[in-house]
């Protein structure tokens, strides 16, 4: 997921924030790590960081994301991100409130 930034899109700010499955695929990718594994190998090799979940920056650790996944054990990448993708996005939905959904709505 990523979603553009707010401002004014001057040469020093990026084109888009990522968040979610986008930043935990990237770090999987730089850490490394081989499949299939475990929930608890693949905490242990990213350290247990914090992964934003939301344009604004709002994170979870990805101990506390896997905690609400029933599976502990992945043959692949695709299985574990398709795994904790619903866990970043009920975050991202139930974690601004209406005003934020609004907000979040508008295209400015």
């Amino acid at each position: 997921m990523a979603a553009r930034p707010p401002g004014g899109g001057g040469p020093s700010e990026p084109d888009a924030i990522e968040f979610g499955i986008a930043v935990l695929d990237e770090r999987i990718e730089e850490a490394g790590v081989s499949f299939p594994a475990t929930g608890e190998e693949i905490v242990d090799a990213l350290d247990d960081g914090a992964i934003p979940y939301d344009a604004k920056g709002r994170t979870v650790r990805l101990s506390e994301a896997l905690e609400e996944v029933p599976q502990t054990r992945f043959e692949n990448e695709t299985e574990f991100l398709d795994a904790l993708y619903p866990v970043f996005d009920r975050k991202r939905r139930e974690g601004g409130g209406l005003l934020n959904s609004l907000r979040d709505a508008l295209p400015f």
